[in-house]
């Protein structure tokens, strides 16, 4: 599970649990005034004692770094929000080659589409499969089996309807 908030935020949150500690409150009076585990309080307390002030300062995010700046984030944000059709596709579906195409023709940088994931899911977006349905589907054929067919099955009697009567 990650940790909620910026890292400037977080480091502002390790340096007032310190400064607490520091004026005599226990840990879980801390861990209550700042909303998190008396355990994180404990560990930011031994990293404290152990490497100081700096022990205290935000760690690198691991990883490549994005090739997208953050500037760069907001207008494909932008540009997904306003839908495929308007980047010139035919139907209103965004897939990760068309989004990797777009980056590549107005951001001017490529991506794999099967890395873009985790680029989507950081600016909110979140993977979703078309719902596919037949052509010779028919509704009220359906709807009507639903209606008179599926009870009777469903309680074990014999079914009928409007075709079944006979009169």
């Amino acid at each position: 599970m990650r940790p909620h908030g910026t890292q400037e935020q977080l480091e502002r949150r390790r340096r007032q649990a310190i400064a607490l500690l520091q004026d005599g409150m226990s840990l879980s009076a801390i861990s209550k005034k700042l909303k998190c585990s008396p355990s994180s309080v404990h560990l930011w307390r031994e990293i404290h004692r152990k490497k100081g002030e700096n022990g205290l300062n935000p760690k690198p995010i691991p990883g490549r770094p994005s090739h997208l700046d953050a500037s760069q984030k907001r207008a494909l944000a932008r540009i997904l929000v306003k839908g495929p059709l308007s980047s010139g596709y035919v139907t209103d579906l965004w897939t990760t080659r068309r989004v990797a195409e777009v980056v590549r023709k107005q951001l001017k940088v490529s991506y794999h589409p099967n890395h873009l994931w985790r680029l989507l899911r950081g600016l909110g977006w979140s993977c979703q499969k078309p719902e596919t349905r037949a052509r010779e589907r028919d509704e009220v054929a359906i709807e009507r089996w639903k209606k008179y067919r599926w009870p009777h099955i469903k309680k074990g009697q014999k079914a009928w309807g409007p075709s079944d009567v006979s009169g």
